[in-house]
């Protein structure tokens, strides 16, 4: 039996020590796939539980030198904010007298630096005591049999304190100073990597992840009535079953059913929708909502990880942890990057000491090769966007199943909607009114005289009709005597009036007249009579969702096909789709032909994506390129779709397209800048235009620029 679980990892520094963990997985015959995220440091792993348990696949995670930990569906604690720690700062105090020295040597005012001795004892606390975890991480690299960064930088900094070292202490030419001594070099590059890897990891931990926000939307403290009282409680006190009470601007802290009160709640971290709904007694309440207006008394259904939050938190995480096909691209280079630049750098030594006759400027050259090349930036550039990209879409009420479903969505230019429940409210709407001329009776007279007699009847078509009498605040009379003729429609004694019937237009014995709107053509038509004679009758329609034709207009916008495929008759989707200006419409659609049809789509070259919300959409849903399921649907059309909409609308698709576009487009600029500066960067420090000193700044700064630019995408306009 096939089980998935998912690690957090400790320890890793770059790319590469999540491609080793990888591929030291995948050989396992009892794994069936693995794959590690650098950017938040977690593993995913499908393995045979049947031979083997989480705990061994943990261990075996451990002895290629990393710490892995079994991640639950419990919600998780929220990240404790991070600080500098003392040996980032003690690296700081160390290195400001370098750094003053270096100023001075740029002005010519050598006196600056520090004397030998003292640069050999402050770079002596650096390599021999605060760079062993460099040490350490690359040694346990070595091992694994996938060198990473630390190599490199292990290399190049013990390189050059042993080069200066000598000079100092046995070089017969150590009289003339500091002019071959270059310690400052090694404490710098120590610095700024540090530094680097501290604001890397930072940011990781909090700008680009969207868990730490959705972990502030659940209240650490809560009203709960016990014995009679109302408490102040933590959080983990509460029960299922507790009566808790959230006042105007605090934030409700599980799903629950209101007992009493009313006010509006802010739903939006949910549903993408930032209007406030309504809520009074009976209705439902989901945790983390903000209480707008008002205050509510609600009874606990759900709790923690089992409420619809803590299911999106738990979606979110494991879509973030995913890996996107893209990512293959720097796998594969990180997998070769280390031996390369270590063959680079050797290869510079060597053709610097036979051009130039100075062994020193050669070492110089070569530790500043392997210094500022950089796997890190390539091992963020996809998941880092991938990351900030999944937390943009969860705030528009879009939940990707993975990362290849987000990739997969950005290149869609074929959208397949049903009709009934996603382009249209799925419940039949008055939308035209016919009144027989010289009848005696008016529009209004018509709304009463139908909504007595439907009142007594449970057909979706008889509440629509009632309900439309009641929006437009009509008095409806009384009506006794009810009785249904089946397959016909309905009659009843309303009072001051007499038999009124209401049914097929036969059985009202009413003719219509030729119509030249075509709601009457495809409508569902309720007719009336008063006494057996004909007063008018109801066109009755499902109406259009309210954004659905502007979610139509942005797709168009964006080159995106649309069509529409229904099990409706063909009329009726005809209507619609000239409604919205679709020029694709099928109807009376099985749900084989829906997945025959997306199939022809792909065989055309289409990327699709399909819409659907019931089970008759499942087949086609699981034929399209990514397919998007609406919240609350049926249960098969969840399974099988690769992204769910919160809000039931086309509007949301739009944005969920919208949203992988500007994420793949945001990975692309990342890996482009990574191996543009690994290439650009390499061959300006093999010819000695950057020293080690800027080469470490610069590696430093390579990872924070691609964090950076993915954090960009948070304010990308998806409009």
């Amino acid at each position: 039996m096939q089980q998935k679980v998912r690690f957090q990892i400790e320890g890793m520094t770059c790319q590469a020590c999540a491609s080793r963990i990888e591929k030291v997985l995948n050989k396992k015959d009892f794994v069936a796939e693995a794959g590690v995220n650098f950017a938040n440091e977690e593993a995913q792993v499908v393995f045979d539980a049947d031979k083997v348990s989480a705990q061994d696949i943990a261990a075996i995670i451990e002895k290629t030198g990393f710490s892995a930990k079994e991640k639950t569906d419990a919600l998780p604690s929220p990240e404790t904010e991070l600080h500098i720690g003392w040996r980032l700062w003690l690296l700081f105090a160390i290195n400001i007298p370098f750094l003053i020295g270096m100023a001075g040597m740029m002005i010519g005012r050598h006196d600056w630096m520090i004397p030998p001795l003292w640069q050999f004892a402050l770079a002596s606390v650096v390599q021999l005591w605060l760079a062993v975890p460099f040490y350490k991480s690359a040694w346990a690299s070595i091992k694994g049999g996938l060198a990473n960064m630390d190599v490199l930088v292990t290399i190049g900094t013990v390189s050059i304190y042993l080069y200066s070292v000598y000079m100092l202490l046995f070089s017969p030419h150590a009289a003339h100073g500091m002019a071959h001594v270059y310690f400052e070099a090694g404490v710098m590059v120590i610095g700024f990597v540090s530094l680097g890897k501290f604001l890397e990891h930072r940011t990781k931990k909090s700008s680009l992840n969207s868990l730490g926000l959705l972990l502030k939307l659940t209240p650490t403290q809560v009203n709960v009535q016990r014995d009679g009282e109302w408490k102040q409680l933590p959080i983990d006190q509460v029960q299922i079953g507790d009566l808790i009470r959230a006042n105007h601007g605090e934030r409700i802290a599980a799903d629950g059913i209101i007992e009493s009160g009313s006010g509006w709640a802010d739903e939006s971290h949910l549903t993408g929708e930032s209007n406030p709904e309504e809520k009074k007694a009976g209705g439902k309440v989901l945790a983390g909502a903000l209480m707008t207006e008002g205050s509510v008394v609600y009874r606990a259904t759900q709790l923690g990880s089992q409420t619809l939050l803590g299911d999106m938190m738990n979606a979110l995480s494991e879509a973030q942890g995913s890996k996107a096909p893209i990512a293959r691209v720097a796998d594969k280079a990180a997998a070769v990057f280390v031996p390369t630049v270590v063959g680079i750098a050797l290869l510079t030594f060597i053709a610097t000491w036979l051009v130039k006759g100075d062994w020193t400027i050669a070492l110089m050259h070569a530790v500043a090769v392997l210094v500022i090349a950089c796997p890190c930036a390539l091992g963020l550039a996809t998941p880092a966007a991938i990351m900030v990209g999944m937390g943009k879409a969860v705030k528009h009420g879009i939940w990707f199943k993975d990362a290849a479903a987000m990739e997969e969505a950005a290149h869609v230019d074929a959208v397949v909607l049903d009709k009934t429940g996603t382009l249209t409210e799925g419940r039949p709407q008055v939308a035209a009114v016919y009144c027989v001329p010289d009848s005696g009776f008016d529009e209004d007279d018509l709304y009463r005289l139908a909504a007595a007699v439907e009142q007594n009847a449970a057909h979706p078509l008889a509440r629509a009709i009632v309900s439309a009498a009641q929006a437009r605040g009509l008095d409806i009379p009384a009506a006794q005597n009810a009785q249904t003729v089946v397959g016909a429609g309905i009659t009843a004694e309303v009072e001051g009036v007499g038999l009124v019937k209401a049914g097929k237009a036969e059985f009202a014995e009413l003719t219509l007249p030729e119509f030249s709107d075509d709601v009457w053509r495809i409508a569902s038509i309720v007719a009336v009579s008063a006494n057996g004679k004909p007063i008018g009758a109801f066109a009755l329609a499902d109406a259009l969702k309210a954004d659905t034709a502007e979610a139509i207009g942005r797709l168009k916008k964006h080159g995106i096909d649309v069509y529409i495929m229904s099990g409706d008759n063909q009329g009726t989707v005809e209507y619609v789709a000239k409604q919205l200006g679709i020029a694709h419409a099928f109807g009376n659609m099985s749900p084989r032909d829906k997945a025959a049809e997306v199939q022809k789509l792909k065989a055309a070259g289409k990327t699709v994506a399909m819409v659907g919300d019931g089970i008759n959409d499942a087949p086609a849903l699981a034929a399209a390129n990514v397919s998007f399921a609406m919240k609350g649907g049926a249960d098969v059309a969840e399974h099988t779709a690769s992204a769910t909409l919160m809000q039931h609308s086309v509007n949301q698709l739009a944005d969920a397209l919208l949203v992988s576009q500007a994420t793949l487009k945001n990975i692309k600029q990342n890996l482009f800048f990574a191996f543009f500066y690994n290439i650009l960067g390499i061959p300006l420090a093999a010819l000695g235009f950057l020293n080690p000193v800027i080469a470490g700044a610069a590696m430093a700064a390579s990872s924070v620029s691609v964090l950076s630019n993915a954090l960009r995408l948070k304010r990308v306009n998806i409009e």
